[in-house]
């Protein structure tokens, strides 16, 4: 049985809450600060096998270091925190854990930025045709664009996409989350476009890289969980 420490409680981590029993997994404590329980650095959670996070970007600067030095496994779902990743890596590195980070724990999203990359070798040499990534999710969501499609976005250009990718996002109602990859051409367009129906996809992959990180040592994607080649 994987003990996991749930960081944050809202919607993410109440699904993840509910599906644990699926993956083998028993959540062994809650971190809120808007519930009042103790924080990440409290001495409850020594034993604790992995800690998945879907608090906010604010508090992963400090809840990542101190999770590493209790040695715990972090699964890192929260987005937004892009600018402190050299210090976040380190903590990983001096501490001797292992931590999947990714902005979209989707199985259908990590293959699916496997398609738009080989898409994007295809489309390079074409000049003619520009790129674009559009971004649509519920109105609560706070960092636009996504991580994902900043994920995409890089993604198609270490594929080799040399010109500009325009990225835009929408924010309205409950979407879960919608990312549409499109070459446009004089007299034609592609597009690729993935769907999430709902957010069990989020709460399911996170799950299953929390499982996946159990004695593993160092800073790994779903890709690495999945087994996909880039």
């Amino acid at each position: 049985m994987t003990r996991l420490l749930l960081v944050g409680h809202g919607k993410m981590g109440q699904m993840v809450e509910r599906l644990a029993p699926d993956y083998g997994c028993e959540v062994a404590g809650i971190v809120d600060p808007a519930k009042g329980t103790e924080g990440v650095d409290s001495d409850r959670w020594t034993g604790i096998d992995a800690a998945v996070d879907f608090s906010s970007a604010e508090a992963v600067r400090a809840n990542v270091p101190a999770l590493a030095r209790r040695k715990v496994n972090i699964v890192l779902g929260t987005t937004g925190w892009g600018a402190h990743e050299a210090e976040l890596r380190r903590a990983v590195e001096a501490n001797g854990i292992g931590m999947v980070a990714a902005p979209n724990f989707s199985t259908g999203v990590v293959l699916f930025e496997a398609v738009v990359a080989q898409a994007a070798r295809l489309f390079a040499p074409q000049v003619e045709f520009g790129a674009f990534v559009h971004e649509t999710h519920h109105a609560a969501k706070k960092d636009a664009p996504s991580g994902t499609a900043l994920l995409l976005q890089r993604a198609m250009q270490e594929a080799g996409y040399p010109r500009p990718i325009d990225v835009s996002s929408t924010r309205v109602g409950f979407v879960p989350g919608t990312h549409v990859v499109g070459f446009d051409g004089p007299a034609e367009t592609i597009a690729l476009s993935h769907v999430a129906r709902d957010r069990t996809a989020f709460a399911r992959g996170a799950l299953a890289a929390a499982v996946w990180v159990a004695g593993r040592r160092g800073w790994f994607t779903m890709k690495d969980v999945l087994g996909v080649q880039s």
